[in-house]
C-alpha cells in the first residue's frame, strides 16, 4: 500500500528516512563497539575515558581543592547534585594528583552510572511530550533525530552534566509547564548546570516580556545562592578567574578539536607552534593565512546575521516565536565559544519546533538530522596506539583516523545560524511590507490583540 501523497510533501516521509538513517548509525555504532571494542569517530578517541567528565566532576565534588586545585568553570549546584547522585564510599579522599582520580570509581558508584542513563531517559521522554503537543504526526522522527542522535550519546559517552541541564533547560522552555514560577525554578537549575545557557533565556526581553525574564534570572540567583551554602565553595570571582584562564587555553593536540562546534580548535592548531603535528609546515604559511582568514571572516559574518535577526525581533515582537528567539540565542553562544560536540542538542531540540516550511527551516531541520548521525567518513589513518579501553577492561590497539566531521560540524552550525536569522529577517521583513513600519504589540511582545479589531495575517504568517 502506498503511503498517501501528503505524507511526502509535507516533509513527514523524508523525516522517517533521516530518523531511520540515525537509528541505522547508532547500530553501526554498537556494532563497532561490540567488535573492536571502543567507539568510532565521532567519539571521543580515548576508548578508557568513558563517563570522564561525570565522575571527576564527581570525585572533585568531595575534593576541597574544586576551583583551585582542579580550576573547575561549574558552578556550584553540579558538584551538589553530584554528591546526591552517587554513592558516598566510593570516593576515597586519596590520589588527587591523578589526572583523572575519578575513573577508578566507576564500577563501584553504580548509581552515578545509572544517573547519566536516567538523565538521558528523561530527556527523551519530556522531549517526545512536547513535540507531541506540538505536531504528533512528527514527534516520533524528531525525538529520534534528539534522544539517539550523535550530540545527546556524546553526552552519554562522555557523562558531561549536559545531560543533567537539558531536561531542565526543555521543562523551562517547551510548552509543557503552564506554571510561569515553575518555569522559573528550572531555568535557574539549567543556568547553575551550563552557564551559557543564559544567552537564550535572555531573548524573550526581545518580546517585551520584562517579567518573565526577572524571573528566570531570579531563579539563577536563588538556585546559586542555596547551592553555593551547601557546598560552601565556588564564589563568583573563582567561576570568572577560572573562565578566564581557560578561555586563553592554547591547543596543541589536534585530536582535541576533533568533536568540535566551532574552528576554534582548529584555528588554535594552526597558529600553535607548539603543536602536535604542524600543520602549518604540511601545507604552508600562505594556507594557514587564507585558512584562518576564513575562519574569522565566517565567525563574523554568523554573528553579524544572528545580530540582525535580533534587532528585526525587536521591531516586531509578534512575528517571531519564542522558540526561535531561544533557538537564536543558542546558535549565538554555539558559533563564539567552543563547548564541546554536546552543545549542538539545545538547537536541535528548538530546531525540531519549527515547521517544516520554506528553505531555511527545512535546510536546517534536514542540518539537525545530519548532526545527529553517529557516524564519520574516515579520510586518513593517523596513528594505531595501544590503549585500555573501558568496555572489556582491556588493552586493545585503537586506532585515529583524519576525518570529515570535524572540518564540516562547525560549518553546517553557522550556516544553520544564518538560515534561521534569514528566515527570521524576511518574516520581519514581509510583516512591515505587510502593514507598515507600526508594530501591533507596542509594549509587550506576547501581549494579545485587541477585541473586537480585525487584524490581517501577513502573508506566509498563516
Amino acid at each position: 500500500m502506498k503511503p498517501p501523497a501528503d505524507f511526502w510533501r509535507s516533509g513527514r516521509g523524508f523525516e522517517w528516512l533521516f530518523a531511520a538513517g540515525v537509528v541505522a548509525s547508532v547500530i553501526y555504532t554498537i556494532w563497532y563497539l561490540l567488535t573492536y571494542y571502543y567507539l568510532p569517530p565521532p567519539y571521543f578517541y580515548e576508548p578508557s575515558d568513558i563517563y570522564a567528565d561525570w565522575f571527576n566532576t564527581a570525585y572533585w565534588a568531595r575534593d576541597p581543592g574544586t576551583y583551585d586545585v582542579w580550576t573547575t568553570l561549574y558552578p556550584p549546584l553540579s558538584f551538589v547534585m553530584l554528591r546526591v547522585v552517587g554513592l558516598e564510599q566510593c570516593y576515597p579522599r586519596v590520589r588527587a594528583y591523578e589526572s583523572s582520580p575519578g575513573l577508578a570509581v566507576r564500577d563501584c558508584d553504580w548509581l552515578g552510572v545509572a544517573g547519566i542513563w536516567g538523565f538521558w531517559l528523561a530527556s527523551v521522554v519530556i522531549m517526545y511530550l512536547a513535540l507531541r503537543k506540538w505536531d504528533k504526526s512528527r514527534a516520533i522522527p524528531r525525538t529520534i533525530c534528539v534522544g539517539l542522535g550523535w550530540p545527546l550519546l556524546n553526552g552519554i559517552e562522555r557523562g558531561n552534566l549536559i545531560l543533567m541541564a537539558f531536561p531542565f533547560f526543555l521543562l523551562a522552555t517547551m510548552p509543557l509547564l503552564k506554571s510561569t514560577k515553575w518555569r522559573w525554578f528550572f531555568a535557574g537549575m539549567a543556568v547553575n548546570l551550563k552557564v551559557y545557557l543564559i544567552a537564550p533565556l535572555l531573548t524573550p526581553l526581545f518580546k517585551r516580556r520584562w517579567r518573565w525574564v526577572e524571573g528566570a534570572m531570579l531563579g539563577v540567583v536563588m538556585v546559586y545562592l542555596v547551592s553555593f551554602a551547601i557546598l560552601g565553595r565556588g564564589t563568583p570571582f573563582e567561576i570568572l578567574r577560572n573562565i578566564t584562564s581557560w578561555s586563553n587555553k592554547e591547543f596543541e593536540n589536534i585530536l582535541d578539536f576533533w568533536p568540535a562546534t566551532t574552528y576554534q580548535g582548529l584555528r588554535s592548531v594552526l597558529t600553535n607552534e607548539n603543536a602536535t603535528v604542524p600543520i602549518g609546515l604540511l601545507i604552508g604559511s600562505r594556507m594557514v593565512e587564507y585558512t584562518v582568514l576564513f575562519i574569522d571572516v565566517l565567525l563574523r559574518v554568523t554573528q553579524a546575521f544572528l545580530l540582525v535577526a535580533f534587532a528585526a525581533a525587536w521591531l516586531r515582537p509578534e512575528v517571531v516565536t519564542r522558540y526561535r528567539l531561544y533557538l537564536l540565542g543558542i546558535l549565538i553562544a554555539l558559533v563564539t565559544s567552543e563547548a564541546g560536540g554536546y552543545t549542538p542538542v539545545f538547537m536541535m531540540a528548538l530546531l525540531m519546533m519549527e515547521p517544516w516550511k520554506g528553505f531555511g527551516r527545512i535546510f536546517s531541520i534536514c542540518a539537525c538530522y545530519l548532526l545527529a548521525l553517529s557516524a564519520d567518513i574516515k579520510l586518513e589513518e593517523m596513528m594505531e596506539l595501544t590503549r585500555t579501553t573501558y568496555y572489556r577492561d582491556s588493552q586493545v590497539i585503537s586506532a585515529t583516523y583524519l576525518t570529515v566531521w570535524p572540518f564540516v560540524r562547525p560549518l553546517l552550525i553557522q550556516a544553520v545560524a544564518i538560515a534561521m536569522s534569514c528566515v527570521t529577517i524576511r518574516e520581519v521583513w514581509m510583516d512591515v511590507r505587510f502593514q507598515g513600519w507600526a508594530s501591533r504589540w507596542r509594549f509587550r511582545g506576547d501581549a494579545p490583540m485587541l477585541p473586537g479589531i480585525k487584524h490581517p495575517t501577513p502573508p506566509g504568517q498563516g
